[in-house]
């Protein structure tokens, strides 16, 4: 394959809203179901990053639309919205794109940590169904040790650095004591979890009550920190009963609506899920402050132009890591090439009318060392320019003439 075959198609925040971005987000059903009918296809190399802040589909493929078609076949979204708002780019600047987005320089909060948590879980899910090959896996090894890097040398993920904490900073600056505030927290995945440990560190409350579908994540998380847990059935009664409401899970449809809202009292209610899982016109109730992902990500953050300072620091290791990955991509491409050479070159070796014609009588070791210094030549030479034909020529007469 060539780089250019590498493609990305997405959207994300800067063009679209919560409510938009929700019609192409995925879950892993929708997740499956594209990779099979991507397999049915013929492509092989794929995956999909879908968060708050973006839905975008990678993959080896001969155009960016081939990839469009897949994601949106399976999402609520139609291609032709998706096209009219999308982004799509090619071979070096998709590679680049994905460097960018894992260091969170793409996201909606600059250094956003959590997105490569995210981008773990993509690739290993698009592993397991066998749509990461030898490229992908090599590719995303190299991004992770360059946003490992950027972690640990720059300080871009300083301050507000994830939606799960813009949430806690939202809370601290609106509602002047949170001790005597029940607050229940309803979605224990990875968001869910980082929300609810930043509740427990910086509001310094226990006073959190854990519902998850699944009834038992909710009681592990629950017993790990010290704090309540109650049970999907009763979920009803314990947000009728609150004053905050954090909402983090994945469902098709929002898990409070307007209409349960009506008679409630006043509450906040934070949704971090995309699609919306609290419905967005319960905003429109008096009583109701209503706060989502888009809203989190414009808090005033003190931090912002120290993690700003830092953004070209994170693109020369960004840069770093592309060209490492750029020359093992080149030497594996040329490995065909380089086979080929080197099995002719002993096929030449092994002919009676060569051998007669050269007079070749040095042993074997030497002729096996001969072959193999042509090769590590043409190896040289074509990493600095690809002219794989010309080489293969020049190689057969260095050959003959070291005899």
């Amino acid at each position: 394959m060539e780089i250019n075959q590498f493609f990305v198609a997405g959207i994300n925040y800067k063009k679209t809203d919560t409510l938009t971005r929700g019609k192409f987000a995925i879950n892993q059903d929708q997740y499956a179901a594209i990779l099979e009918n991507a397999g049915k296809k013929g492509l092989n190399e794929l995956f999909i990053v879908s968060t708050c802040n973006r839905t975008e589909i990678y993959g080896v493929a001969e155009d960016a639309n081939t990839l469009i078609k897949l994601l949106c076949n399976e999402t609520i979204g139609d291609a032709a919205t998706f096209t009219e708002l999308s982004y799509t780019l090619q071979g070096q600047a998709a590679i680049e794109h994905l460097f960018s987005v894992a260091a969170g320089l793409d996201s909606q909060i600059l250094g956003d940590y959590e997105i490569v948590g995210q981008m773990k879980q993509a690739i290993k899910f698009s592993k397991e169904k066998g749509f990461v090959g030898a490229f992908t896996e090599r590719l995303f090894n190299t991004v992770l040790q360059a946003s490992k890097a950027i972690k640990n040398e720059t300080a871009l993920s300083g301050g507000t650095i994830s939606v799960s904490f813009a949430a806690i900073q939202f809370l601290k600056e609106t509602v002047a004591d949170t001790s005597n505030k029940k607050i229940v927290l309803i979605g224990t995945g990875k968001i869910g979890r980082n929300t609810c440990k930043n509740l427990v560190d910086y509001l310094e409350t226990k006073n959190i009550t854990l519902i998850n579908r699944t009834d038992e994540k909710a009681k592990e998380l629950a017993l790990e920190l010290g704090l309540q847990v109650a049970t999907h059935a009763n979920r009803a009664e314990e947000i009728n009963q609150a004053d905050i409401v954090i909402v983090a899970t994945n469902a098709d449809a929002p898990v409070i609506t307007r209409q349960s809202l009506l008679n409630s009292s006043p509450k906040i209610l934070l949704d971090l899920s995309i699609p919306n899982n609290i419905d967005p016109s319960a905003a429109n109730l008096d009583h109701i402050t209503l706060v989502n992902v888009d809203d989190l990500s414009k808090i005033n953050d003190k931090t912002l132009e120290k993690r700003r300072a830092e953004v070209p620091k994170a693109i020369d290791i960004i840069q770093l890591h592309i060209s490492e990955f750029v020359e093992w991509f080149a030497m594996r491409r040329n490995l065909t090439v380089l086979k080929a050479v080197k099995q002719k070159l002993v096929d030449m070796h092994s002919c009676k009318l060569y051998q007669s014609s050269y007079h070749t009588t040095d042993s074997h070791n030497i002729d096996k060392a001969s072959i193999q210094k042509v090769v590590n030549t043409v190896a040289v030479k074509m990493q600095r320019q690809q002219q794989p034909g010309c080489y293969y020529i020049e190689a057969i007469n260095d050959f003959m003439t070291i005899h």
